[in-house]
């Protein structure tokens, strides 16, 4: 193993996009080498394989962080490969084999993301989903102020909608073989908590937050609590 300081990789989610790491970027400070991945968010195989042409640009060890959707496609990224050296999961799916980000979703309730999403058709097949503007700040990212929340609702990126039932295909899923970290908040209303839990849980992580009142844009509303999680995993890889 490389005794190379990991670059994190930053994989955003469904109805967000690369800038909603900036706040937690910034507090990374220069110490540590990060890249923002602009994740297609098509389908989880798909997505993955992009991913991994990122990680292969760099060239060297690598601590995948994934937001939301993100998850599933660290999880798919990171197996099997090994310049991977941790994964942590930021209000993330983190699956087992043949589950997908709907079925994990649906696990618990509490859920109002269906409600909130407006979709329609695309070119290249099937259709595309986004949250309505209007019902943006309250369902992502209510403790965010409201003039920011504005802004991310204008520059989510919408999610294919097969990519979100789409299942983890690989047999057995990286977390099992890898160490993990978990942040995530107890009033994300996409994620119900109790799902947060469960798969915090079943992944026997390393570190695990639980943030009172965070909403599902955690990585915006709570920068420095992300950034620490993200420190504590490069530091537990020697880094």
């Amino acid at each position: 193993m490389s005794d190379q300081q990991p670059t994190v990789v930053l994989v955003h989610g469904a109805f967000a996009d690369s800038a909603s790491w900036n706040g937690v970027i910034e507090r990374l400070g220069a110490a540590y080498s990060v890249v923002a991945a602009a994740n297609p968010l098509r389908g989880v195989a798909g997505d993955a394989a992009y991913v991994r042409d990122v990680m292969r640009g760099i060239g060297g060890p690598v601590v995948l962080v994934g937001h939301s959707y993100g998850g599933m496609v660290i999880t798919a990224a990171a197996t099997e490969d090994s310049s991977v050296r941790a994964l942590v999961y930021v209000n993330a799916f983190c699956p087992d084999a043949g589950e997908s980000a709907l079925t994990l979703s649906q696990k618990f309730p509490g859920s109002t993301l269906p409600d909130t999403l407006v979709s329609y058709p695309v070119s290249t097949g099937g259709n595309e989903v986004a949250i309505g503007q209007d019902a943006y700040h309250q369902q992502f990212a209510a403790d965010v102020p409201g003039n920011l929340a504005a802004l991310m609702a204008r520059t989510q990126r919408p999610v294919a909608e097969r990519a979100l039932g789409e299942d983890l295909s690989a047999p057995s899923p990286a977390w099992r073989s890898l160490p993990s970290w978990f942040i995530f908040g107890d009033a994300d209303r996409n994620i119900p908590v109790a799902a947060h839990r469960f798969m915090a849980e079943r992944a026997g992580p390393r570190g695990s937050r639980e943030i009172s009142g965070a909403s599902h844009a955690i990585a915006v509303s709570q920068p420095a609590e992300v950034a620490e999680t993200i420190i504590e995993a490069v530091r537990g890889t020697g880094g």
